[in-house]
């Protein structure tokens, strides 16, 4: 049980891997009472602010409880954590072209430790964890014209496979029962689904508005909710098809010189609230999708945040330009709002909070603790989960 009192501690660990040996320093700044490691169940959102982890409890009045400094989380392309051994997985550096390569490290979620890093010949995004915990999907890069998704041994790092999908490898997310990964190539006008047993290409689905950016899917019902390039709004698209069942557009004003206005989508837990962001109007657009494929999205609300997405994070590695991205709570109470820093309850569509950290961020997720073993995750992608809340 920790101490119920803030203090410091100073620790090192080797990056191993070809890093030439070079110490990776983290220190705990903050732990309370309350932190990971307490007894009981706990729920808590682990925010990433430029070399850091701040976790929050992920309930009113969302307390941080812990904040960690890793030197090593600097220039974030993604993060993903097993729970089975409380280690977090991060996407680090360039995500290809011009930004340089990337690598990928391994964190000790428990013992506040770097397990192990690994530089890429290319660039790295934003990864995904297999059910098990024994493999990681990480895609080469958006700024890159290679279609590679690297299949990587989540014990050390090293390269197992490939998967040739489309050109700018971006976002991924692998489903809730570990049989498909779900692949969204930035430069490409297809979400393509791949099978986890053997590492080949399924089917595509589309052709959707391109490219493809942030996404969800609800499994259950076999369906993709989509953002793009230069799109306000979302597509609707069958994974079992691959056809465009609905194209949504979200009619309010906004510069068109903005790459992507919705770059942020999520799921409730049960599949049956879809939340869309509007980066330069600075809204959260609610629908009802509870009746889809058989009936299309129904609007339901337009939530005003508490604050502009204009500026940049700060302090930033890379990439720092407020873009936005969404995820809602495993028991689907709250979307935590990223690069503006507000939490909504999803019950009454009202914002409820302000997170400075998230305001800095928008990499994120769930991880659930049950005394010192964390039980349960969500990736930052806001999926539904067999139809039904997380417990």
């Amino acid at each position: 049980m920790w101490a119920p009192r803030w203090f410091a501690i100073l620790l090192g660990a080797a990056f191993l891997g070809g890093c030439g040996g070079r110490a990776a320093p983290v220190r705990v700044v903050l732990r309370t009472a309350a932190a990971p490691g307490t007894p009981g169940f706990h729920r808590y959102e682990y925010v990433f602010p430029d070399r850091q982890i701040d976790v929050f409890q992920a309930r009113p009045p969302f307390r941080l409880v812990e904040r960690v400094d890793v030197e090593a989380l600097h220039s974030l392309r993604g993060v993903a954590v097993d729970p089975g051994t409380a280690t977090l997985y991060a996407s680090v550096g360039g995500n290809g072209g011009a930004s340089g390569r990337g690598g990928l490290l391994a964190f000790d979620l428990r013992r506040d430790r770097v397990l192990w890093q690994r530089r890429f010949p290319t660039g790295t995004d934003s990864l995904a964890i297999s059910r098990d915990g024994r493999t990681l999907y990480v895609p080469e890069g958006e700024k890159t014209m290679g279609d590679i998704w690297y299949v990587v041994r989540a014990s050390n790092g090293s390269i197992a496979a490939r998967i040739h999908a489309a050109p700018g490898p971006h976002n991924t997310i692998v489903s809730p029962d570990g049989r498909f990964v779900y692949l969204g190539p930035r430069n490409s006008r297809y979400l393509v689904v791949a099978s986890t047993r053997t590492n080949r290409v399924l089917r595509r689905v589309g052709p959707l508005v391109p490219g493809v950016r942030p996404f969800t899917v609800d499994e259950r019902r076999g369906l993709a909710y989509t953002t793009a390039t230069g799109f306000l709004g979302f597509q609707v698209s069958s994974l079992r098809t691959g056809r465009v069942l609905y194209t949504v557009p979200i009619r309010f004003p906004w510069h068109r010189s903005l790459g992507t206005p919705s770059h942020g989508i999520s799921l409730t837990p049960d599949g049956r609230q879809l939340a869309v962001i509007d980066v330069p109007n600075a809204y959260v657009h609610v629908f009802d999708v509870s009746h889809v494929p058989e009936q299309p999205p129904r609007h339901v609300a337009d939530i005003r945040l508490t604050r502009s997405m204009r500026g940049t994070e700060s302090p930033c590695g890379g990439d720092c330009g407020r873009a936005g991205w969404l995820q809602h709570s495993l028991d689907g109470r709250y979307l935590w709002v990223a690069d503006d820093g507000d939490v909504i309850a999803t019950k009454t569509l009202r914002v409820v909070a302000f997170v400075p950290a998230l305001s800095n961020s928008r990499y994120l997720l769930e991880l659930d603790w049950r005394g010192s073993t964390p039980v349960r995750t969500s990736s930052r992608s806001g999926i539904a989960y067999d139809g039904e809340p997380a417990p």
